[in-house]
């Protein structure tokens, strides 16, 4: 009998045999799935009968539609409510959303890859994510807490100021845990979490980081950012409900065109009108500055350019279509903002699906539904916010690209922090400056 060749390798509880020193080398490429551990691949778990008794009589579709748009209300009139308690509550509600979706991701990877004696693999996730919010969070603490801190924590301020070298360290310490708890035969097994670990804390930490700094330039952005995805992600689901027939994807069958068409111009309107109702108010577009008497955020500004009407001429196209239409309009007032919103909903109804269809191919590629069923109708946290977490990252760098604004009072607040004495540089420097510009006089 000849011996066997590198293709008749065969995985024995759980272990793959050793090919022997005289075996001779197969033709052709080594198969992918040498030295690789057994991957047991949960099926999709059975959908708990929770249907109320009052629906059981409808059609399936219709069932999931009423409770799906019982609990989206729900969830809208929480995101209002939060929104009013101011920043703060907002960045605790990004952290909360942040650690469950987190915790839906390392529990897909512990089941996927699920292996007996397994050592550390949760605790070390969830010290990594402790080590990656104090290293991204510890610049805004710095920002916005720095003199709360300072005067009423002095013991505490070293954490601050070495924020970056303390959660550098921390990291060093996880990761020289990690590599003394490396077990023979589960090696690759455990770097696959170690990586699997570290690319939810990509996904999730960072983005949520982005989030939050948004948050303090305006309430006003994060509104119409989260809004435009809400309103697109339910019209699409309206559209394809009543209108749908030719799909979009194949990674999500009940996606349509006419859904995401739909959606498209309906978000647009949407942030459209909505960027006008906010404009005027300060509390949502002044940049939240923290107030040391009455140690809270107070939203209080000039407001900028940006929520000021503006006097738009029309292009010509636009005139001769309401020309058509029997309206004699060349000019426009609108809010700069207004057009700022267009843009943010233009790539939340183009681009932001794209992060639900990611989402959608990484539940297939591990045989799951949802990531989780916290939210009846809906699944998961990370069913949620798959495409808040990529609007994120646009949102930032739009902000700052086109939106940002300097902040005086932060920057005060940043020299209050300094020592007296180069609080006493800066002052001099400053007090020359302007006598030279001439804006103050001897």
């Amino acid at each position: 009998m000849s011996s066997p060749t590198m293709s008749e390798l065969r995985h024995r509880d759980g272990q793959i045999t050793e090919k022997k020193d005289d075996e001779p080398p197969s033709s052709g490429c080594v198969p992918e799935n040498v030295g690789l551990p057994v991957i047991n691949e949960p099926p999709i778990p059975a959908q708990k009968d929770n249907i109320p008794t009052i629906l059981k009589g409808l059609p399936q579709r219709w069932q999931n539609w009423v409770i799906r748009g019982f609990f989206s209300l729900l969830l809208i009139l929480g995101y209002v409510l939060i929104i009013w308690m101011g920043p703060v509550a907002l960045t605790c509600l990004v952290l909360l959303i942040e650690t469950m979706c987190f915790h839906e991701i390392i529990s897909i990877g512990y089941a996927v890859y699920r292996s007996k004696d397994l050592p550390w693999f949760r605790s070390l996730s969830w010290y990594f994510l402790l080590c990656a919010n104090y290293f991204v969070y510890g610049q805004s603490l710095k920002d916005y807490f720095g003199i709360v801190l300072h005067r009423d924590f002095e013991m505490l301020q070293f954490l601050i100021d070495y924020y970056r070298i303390i959660s550098f360290m921390l990291y060093i310490f996880g990761f020289i845990f990690f590599v003394l708890s490396l077990v023979k035969n589960h090696y690759l097994v455990q770097f696959t979490l170690f990586g699997w670990t570290h690319i939810g804390l990509l996904i999730v930490v960072s983005q949520s980081n982005l989030l939050t700094q948004t948050i303090f330039e305006g309430l006003i952005w994060f509104i119409i950012s989260t809004l435009s995805v809400i309103c697109n992600d339910i019209m699409a689901y309206m559209f394809g409900f009543f209108f749908g027939r030719t799909s979009l994807i194949k990674l999500s069958p009940k996606k349509t065109w006419e859904g995401f068409i739909g959606a498209l111009f309906s978000t647009l309107v949407f942030a459209f009108f909505l960027a006008a109702i906010l404009a005027p108010h300060p509390y949502l577009t002044c940049p939240a500055t923290f107030n040391a008497e009455s140690h809270s955020f107070v939203m209080k500004c000039t407001p900028s350019s940006t929520f000021v009407l503006k006097e738009y001429h029309l292009p010509t196209i636009l005139k001769d279509a309401f020309a058509i239409l029997g309206f004699k309009l060349s000019t426009v007032t609108l809010y700069p903002a207004q057009l700022h919103a267009v843009v943010i909903a233009a790539f939340a109804s183009l681009v932001g699906p794209f992060g639900g269809f990611f989402a959608s191919g990484f539940k297939r590629a591990f045989k799951i539904k949802d990531f989780g069923d916290v939210i009846p109708g809906h699944g998961g946290i990370m069913d949620r916010f798959d495409c808040q977490f990529i609007m994120a990252s646009f949102l930032y760098v739009y902000i700052f690209t086109f939106l940002k604004t300097a902040n005086p009072q932060k920057l005060i607040q940043q020299l209050f922090q300094l020592p007296v004495d180069d609080q006493m540089t800066v002052y001099n420097s400053l007090q020359e400056h302007l006598m030279k510009s001439g804006a103050l006089t001897p």
